[in-house]
């Protein structure tokens, strides 16, 4: 017999082996770690295999029920992490075994007061980042948080200036990761700026002032260059390449237009974009003064606005800002080219002006790795299309750009030149799209509010494999992992897999 001693030796060893293995199956877990997975991209390069029918019953590996929400989940080292709201006043972020679906953790804060939003939106609307040690998440009222990512523990907190929305389209953005630094981006209405902070001790590290910027909703992405790793960021008017280390800002593009919902994609060091946006006098006029709190004569006044706001009253932050800029003759109206002054950056006109038509459509390449203004030297393609969306973000697979837009209409482009490939065509799924499109096993996955599933073929033409009905309205965007999807409804999380 082994002697006591020789035993102790062998479970020790056999503990650290299995330890050894456990933590490197972890390791090599595919990870979807932030909005739209690997760099915001959406596509998933793993081989698992992953089913093209599917649907809240079929081919569901778990399922759990959760609180309202839109926010997307995400994937690392084996675990799950999304959000989702538990009362009037409480969030809470949720954490689950990816394989099995055991829940792991929840916390829930208080959220304090809030503001009125969208009936589209939801409260919980983020997207948390996550990695092996940290979750990290951002809610309005609460600032950027990070706890660990096994226990859910407290680690930092930042508070952050809660941000305003005019139109009440209410906080959207999320975090992203880049290295050692969480990448946050919030263009709202009274203090736009780009954050990075330190994973492990929330500093931040640097920070842009964004006041030249109007509302946006478009995460950073990380654009690979011969001078090195640039953190691009699309704006009002002009996408804009930083440097990482100091936030220092190397080259703009004045490519876009008034705002952009949608993220672009960086592949082999090329941004490619897809927008739609209207002049702001024209959304301004639509929704302030031919809504039923305005009295139609073509102006705008502070008593329409405060009227179309509603109870809680308009900062004073916000007129200065904005109003009293482009009120040019003092009347206490804006009106025709006012309005452009009052809620455009000066010196960024962006496209979409006053007396144009309501919304401009684009699809475009820029080349990364420029300094100074590139808006001549390095925008390689820009064509006017008919066929973008003003939240979906664009699908980039092979030597292929993938477009959705509400009403399930598909287009495709090859990105060499940007020449059209197919579209528009149907995707046999007429409804409202908020989540994006993405790509893994050689599917394309495309959510619909209604709930419904669309996967296509991913080729140079349009082939549709399937329709799943997940029983419950879709706006995040599913995730990818291991030969798992991840489907956030408004009230669930759905694992399904081909079992």
């Amino acid at each position: 017999m082994l002697s006591m001693r020789k035993q102790a030796v062998i479970l020790a060893l056999v503990t650290c082996c299995y330890s050894f293995l456990n933590e490197t199956a972890l390791l090599q877990a595919e990870d979807w770690p932030q909005f739209r997975g690997p760099n915001c991209s959406g596509v998933s390069t793993a081989k698992n295999a992953l089913p093209a029918k599917f649907s809240d019953q079929e081919n569901v590996i778990w399922s759990e029920k959760l609180g309202d929400g839109i926010g997307c989940p995400v994937v690392a080292a084996g675990r799950v992490f999304t959000s989702g709201m538990v009362g009037k006043d409480k969030v809470a972020l949720y954490a689950f075994d990816a394989a099995t679906g055991k829940k792991m953790w929840e916390r829930v804060w208080k959220t304090g007061e809030l503001l009125e939003i969208h009936k589209t939106n939801s409260f919980a609307a983020t997207t948390p980042a996550a990695d092996d040690e940290r979750v990290y998440f951002y809610f309005s009222t609460l600032g950027m948080l990070a706890v660990d990512a096994e226990t859910g523990a407290d680690i930092w907190q930042k508070k952050l200036p809660v941000p305003y929305f005019v139109f009440k389209w209410g906080a959207g953005m999320s975090p992203t990761l880049y290295k050692d630094l969480v990448l946050f981006c919030q263009d709202d209405d009274l203090a736009p700026a780009f954050y990075a902070f330190d994973k492990a001790t929330g500093k931040i590290v640097w920070k842009d002032d964004r006041s030249d910027q109007a509302v946006n909703y478009s995460h950073p992405v990380i654009c690979e260059t011969d001078k090195g790793d640039e953190i691009i960021v699309a704006g009002t008017g002009k996408l804009i390449g930083y440097d990482p280390k100091t936030g220092k800002r190397l080259w703009s593009a004045r490519t876009l237009l008034r705002n952009i919902k949608t993220t672009p994609v960086s592949r082999d060091g090329i941004i490619y974009v897809a927008l739609q946006s209207g002049g702001i006098a024209n959304q301004w006029l639509a929704s302030i003064d031919r809504w039923e709190t305005g009295n139609s004569d073509g102006k705008v006044t502070k008593d329409e606005i405060q009227a179309f706001v509603g109870k809680v009253k308009v900062p004073e932050a916000f007129y200065k800002k904005t109003f009293d800029r482009g009120d040019l003759n003092k009347d206490g109206a804006l009106e025709g080219k006012e309005l452009d002054i009052a809620f455009l950056p000066p010196g960024n006109e962006a496209g979409a002006k006053f007396g144009e038509e309501p919304a401009q459509q684009f699809i475009l390449a820029v080349k990364g790795g420029g300094r100074g203004d590139v808006t001549k030297s390095h925008l390689l393609w820009k064509h006017p299309t008919k066929h973008t969306d003003h939240i979906v973000s664009p699908l980039v697979t092979a030597d292929r750009m993938f477009l959705v837009k509400g009403g399930g209409i598909s287009t495709c482009y090859e990105v060499g030149k940007g020449k059209k490939l197919w579209g528009p065509k149907r995707i046999q799924n007429e409804s409202e799209y908020f989540a994006s499109p993405i790509f893994g096993d050689g599917k394309i996955y495309v959510a619909g509010e209604n709930g419904k599933i669309v996967v296509l073929e991913d080729g140079p033409e349009q082939k549709i494999l399937a329709k799943n009905d997940m029983g419950d309205s879709i706006l995040g965007t599913p995730a990818i992992a291991d030969g798992r999807m991840f489907v956030r409804t408004r009230s669930k999380l759905i694992c399904v897999s081909e079992k």
